[in-house]
């Protein structure tokens, strides 16, 4: 896969900060014994915001690089973009 452009890799950094932080919040909750419940629905929009992310990074390797690719070479780049889109889902 190649690498992300800058503009489109600040925009993941970015988001992986955000995540990051929602982490650290998940983490403070637990040491607070916070609500189970509470604490699930912050689990659970981290692991959207993933997702995300990594939908953000198959959508430019498919946009950006099988395009350019030989069809050859960028049929097996598909099969394989198809197999990380069902383990993201």
């Amino acid at each position: 896969m190649a690498a992300l452009e800058t503009h489109n890799d600040s925009d993941i950094s970015n988001r992986l900060r955000r995540i990051e932080g929602q982490v650290r919040g998940i983490i403070r909750m637990l040491d607070e014994q916070r609500d189970c419940e509470e604490i699930i629905t912050q689990v659970l929009a981290a692991r959207s915001a993933m997702d995300k992310v990594a939908a953000e990074v198959l959508k430019h390797h498919v946009d950006q690089c099988l395009s350019q690719m030989p069809p050859a070479e960028a049929k097996s780049a598909i099969s394989r973009a198809v197999q990380l889109i069902n383990k993201i889902s």
